[in-house]
């Protein structure tokens, strides 16, 4: 039986040119854009210089990072949307989408104009360019569930990327859509995820394993809590009463135990930084919930009034107990001296001695006379 080689980087990718469509006309803040400039994990400049071997060549066209401007800017867009692009097209959209059947005689967002004058909006630019994309994704909370925008009582009907084109969507590589939440997105989430579909698209990888929620399972398989560097005071039942203290802050209104996010051991930038690391409280940003299901935000959380006050007698017995074995090990051994006698309770064994030597005992030395 044989068996298919193994991919090579040096060999030439399934996909040797990929654009990147990325459209910021959702209802959004633009954070995730500035998000991302500054990954190191790779950069953004590393994807755009080839520095990485075996990607795809990548083509970014992103309003606020692009060169042309106007009808110049829009032509691949132009092309993409009636499926005449020249190359495979990733389509990234940032900011959540609003329902333009609520928009009256007006419209909650848009793109450029039509062929009429008369501006094109944001869900008609994702129901022509969506069926043609290579793959789609998300990018930030409002792109991947809404977001702030479509918090209850919104006008606009605002909506993720996910539940405008539907969970069931299926890209030309046969994608969902793929969702890297965040508020923003944490900076190198979202270009590894971007890295993985280059990857992917050059042959070199599987498809990209999603969780429920859709987002890359690697990055959201564990809870910020897992992962804090505060997480060994709320074993211990040790928790903050105020901002500044570097103990345990889900009094203070953190949704960290249950919020799936790697940002408390990923950091913000090269490592450093997140929300609780820096004493933030997490808000569950990463979240399908968010924001009304964890609303108000600097509450204790429901759930953290039970936990806490179960773990806060055990960890006073624990904290006690550990301070009682620290005492010990503060202090050197009695045998770290001076002394003549060797006093650890080493014995020399009997085939390390020397032949015609008599191995002595401990104490012996000491009996010595010079």
């Amino acid at each position: 039986m044989t068996t298919a080689p193994a991919p090579s980087l040096t060999a030439a990718p399934r996909i040797a040119e990929l654009d990147v469509l990325w459209i910021t006309a959702g209802l959004s803040c633009d954070g995730d854009s500035i998000s991302i400039t500054a990954a190191t994990q790779p950069s953004l400049e590393d994807l755009l210089l080839g520095a990485l071997p075996g990607i795809p060549k990548m083509r970014l066209h992103h309003p606020v990072l692009a060169v042309e401007n106007g009808e110049e800017f829009l032509k691949p867009f132009r092309a993409a949307a009636r499926g005449e692009h020249p190359r495979p097209f990733l389509l990234v959209v940032e900011g959540s989408i609003p329902n333009e059947k609520l928009n009256r005689e007006g419209y909650w967002a848009a793109l450029g104009t039509r062929d009429d004058g008369q501006p094109k909006t944001t869900c008609e630019w994702l129901d022509e360019l969506a069926p043609h994309a290579w793959g789609v994704v998300a990018a930030g909370t409002c792109a991947t569930y809404g977001g702030v925008h479509a918090m209850s009582g919104n006008p606009t009907g605002a909506m993720g990327l996910v539940d405008y084109l539907g969970w069931d969507f299926r890209s030309q590589a046969g994608l969902p859509v793929v969702c890297v939440p965040g508020c923003p997105v944490q900076p190198d989430n979202f270009m590894e995820t971007l890295l993985y579909l280059l990857y992917q698209a050059a042959g070199l990888s599987p498809m990209i394993p999603l969780d429920h929620a859709l987002r890359p399972r690697w990055l959201f398989s564990q809870t910020v809590h897992e992962g804090c560097d505060r997480g060994g005071y709320y074993e211990q039942g040790d928790f903050a009463a105020e901002y500044g203290s570097r103990k345990c802050i889900v009094k203070l209104g953190c949704w960290g135990p249950v919020v799936m996010c790697n940002v408390a051991r990923r950091g913000w930038i090269a490592g450093v930084g997140g929300c609780p690391n820096v004493g933030g409280i997490c808000i569950g940003c990463t979240m399908p919930g968010f924001p009304d299901k964890f609303m108000p935000f600097m509450d204790e959380p429901p759930g953290a009034k039970m936990s806490s006050a179960a773990v806060l007698m055990y960890g006073r017995t624990v904290r006690a107990l550990r301070n009682f074995t620290k005492s010990s090990l503060e202090k050197e051994p009695a045998w770290r001296s001076p002394g003549g006698a060797l006093t650890t309770g080493y014995v020399r064994p009997a085939a390390a001695t020397p032949a015609g030597l008599d191995a002595k005992e401990p104490g012996d030395a000491a009996e010595e006379k010079p």
